[in-house]
C-alpha cells in the first residue's frame, strides 16, 4: 500500500498564468492524468486550488500560496499515513507507468526512488518516498517556504530510476502542451485560450 501527494499549485509563468493542472491532453486534465497514475494509492492529497475531480481526494494549501513545492510537500504530508508516498506534480502526462516502476525500486533500502532521464537531470517530482524519510527531510529543512526540492533530496538515500521513455516530461510550456497532444493523439480543446 501507498500514498500519494500530488502538488498541483503553481503560477505556470510559462504559460502565461494558465491553469495548467485543467489543461486537457488526451480528453483528461492534466490533474486526472496524474490522478489516474496513483489510482492504487490508499489516500490521495492534492495541493493546489480545490477543484472538481471524479476522485476522492483530501484538499490541501500551501502557506504561504506560491511557497514553492517544499512548502506544497509540507502541507500535504499530515494527510498520509502509509509507509510509502508517491510524489507527483500535476504536469507530467506520461507519468502513469512510471508509479510501479518507482514503488518496486523502493522495495529494498533507500529513502526515495526517483526518476532520472538520459542526460542525468533527476525529477524530484516523479518520486516514490518512505514516508518517514520525507518527514525527517521535511523537519530538518525548517520553514520549508522557497527551499528547493534538490535540498530536500540532499543528506537521503536516493535510489535513481531511470526514465529512458520520458515518463517524466512536463508541460512547463506550450511547446510542452503541445508534444504531449501529439503523443496522445489530441488537439487543443475548443474555447482554451492560449
Amino acid at each position: 500500500m501507498f500514498d500519494a501527494i500530488i502538488l498541483a499549485g503553481g503560477a505556470a509563468r510559462r504559460l502565461q498564468g494558465a491553469d495548467k493542472p485543467a489543461l486537457q491532453i488526451g480528453g483528461l486534465s492534466l490533474l486526472e492524468r496524474a490522478l489516474d497514475a496513483v489510482a492504487g494509492a490508499a489516500h490521495t492529497v492534492v495541493v493546489g486550488p480545490t477543484r472538481t475531480s471524479a476522485r476522492s481526494v483530501t484538499w490541501r494549501r500551501e502557506e504561504p500560496v506560491g511557497g514553492g513545492p517544499v512548502a506544497a510537500l509540507a502541507a500535504g504530508i499530515g494527510a498520509v499515513g502509509e509507509d510509502v508516498v508517491v510524489v507527483l506534480a500535476a504536469d507530467q502526462p506520461d507519468i502513469a507507468p512510471a508509479v510501479p516502476v518507482l514503488l518496486a525500486a523502493l522495495t529494498g533500502s533507500g529513502d526515495v526512488a526517483c526518476l532520472v532521464d538520459p542526460d542525468g537531470r533527476v525529477n524530484y517530482l516523479a518520486a516514490a518516498w518512505r514516508t518517514s524519510a520525507l518527514r525527517v527531510a521535511l523537519t530538518a529543512r525548517g520553514d520549508p517556504n522557497g527551499v528547493p526540492l534538490r535540498a530536500l533530496i540532499a543528506g537521503t538515500d536516493m535510489i535513481p530510476v531511470r526514465d529512458p521513455d520520458g515518463w517524466g516530461r512536463d508541460c512547463d510550456t506550450w511547446d510542452d502542451v503541445a508534444d504531449a497532444r501529439r503523443r496522445a493523439g489530441s488537439e487543443r480543446p475548443e474555447g482554451e485560450i492560449r
